[in-house]
């Protein structure tokens, strides 16, 4: 079962924002932000219908990024 290296804090990912190039910071998979629920759910059943094709089937997780200078936020997929 593959698992995503951020979520679990093996590796830390580092991307500028394409607004300003400030560094941005990791808020987490975006599938917890769906709704009050969706953090206490399978990864695997939310990954089929987080809107992103590819998740499930390639074994990645989306996060979200945020630009505390520019207040810009960027999803980044991350391969598990």
């Amino acid at each position: 079962m593959p698992i995503c290296p951020l979520c679990n804090g093996f590796k830390n990912a580092s991307f500028s924002c394409a607004q300003c190039g400030n560094l941005l910071e990791d808020s987490g998979r975006i599938i917890d932000y769906f709704d009050d629920y969706s953090a206490y759910m399978q990864i695997d059943d939310m990954k089929k219908i987080d809107g992103i094709q590819t998740t499930f089937q390639n074994n990645e997780c989306g996060h979200l990024f945020y630009c505390p200078n520019c207040h810009n936020q960027e999803m980044k997929i991350i391969k598990e």
